[in-house]
């Protein structure tokens, strides 16, 4: 049994463990990181505060969908530390984090769907690739997989991280930017509307 009687205010490392269910050895290491804080009784107990379990929790959830650490942290200590955190202080933790989760969402979702897909990471290895990334050109944005990053620029503009290329002279003509789609079977990034002579 988990649940805590109303009336308890302040909480062991037990009882804060059972309930958050996270393991006392790793409370201890949030508190040794200052993630939270405890006082210490006469006999040199821990008693933390009953609000502790929502920073727990939110640690736990955080760390869950990849988040580091040291960002938990800096986010936690825009919390007040001499009171309870009242509904407007989550708000505007939640607010300062919306665009960085709407990020991960985004990577997250990408992750989850275009596996079968080209994602631009260079390996050419399933058919799609010449397609999306003939002659492996989007290793010329940098390292990774192109198509599956989520880059800061895009987080600044609000976009999906797929925004076009910027269009490339081959030599045939000014060819569009790299597109998701190309009709009948042309390399997406060499469409017959890019310039008269085509590629």
């Amino acid at each position: 049994m988990t649940r805590l009687e109303f009336r308890v205010h302040e909480l062991t490392v037990g009882q804060l463990a059972e309930r958050s269910g996270v393991a006392v050895s790793a409370l201890h290491f949030y508190e040794a990181k200052g993630l939270i804080s405890s006082r210490r009784t006469a006999g040199n107990q821990r008693r933390f505060t009953r609000d502790t379990l929502r920073r727990v929790s939110f640690i736990k959830v955080s760390q869950r969908v990849g988040i580091p650490l040291s960002e938990i942290k800096a986010a936690l200590a825009t919390l007040p530390e001499e009171r309870t955190p009242t509904v407007a202080d989550w708000a505007r933790l939640s607010e300062h984090w919306r665009s960085d989760l709407d990020a991960r969402i985004s990577q997250l979702e990408r992750l989850r769907d275009d596996l079968t897909e080209c994602i631009g990471c260079g390996c050419l290895s399933i058919n799609k690739c010449a397609l999306a990334n003939p002659y492996d050109r989007l290793g010329d944005e940098g390292p990774g997989p192109r198509r599956l990053l989520v880059q800061e620029t895009d987080r600044a503009h609000g976009d999906d991280g797929r925004s076009p290329r910027p269009a490339q002279d081959t030599g045939h003509g000014t060819c569009r930017p790299v597109v998701d789609e190309a009709p009948d079977g042309m390399p997406a990034d060499c469409l017959p509307s890019c310039a008269p002579e085509g590629c």
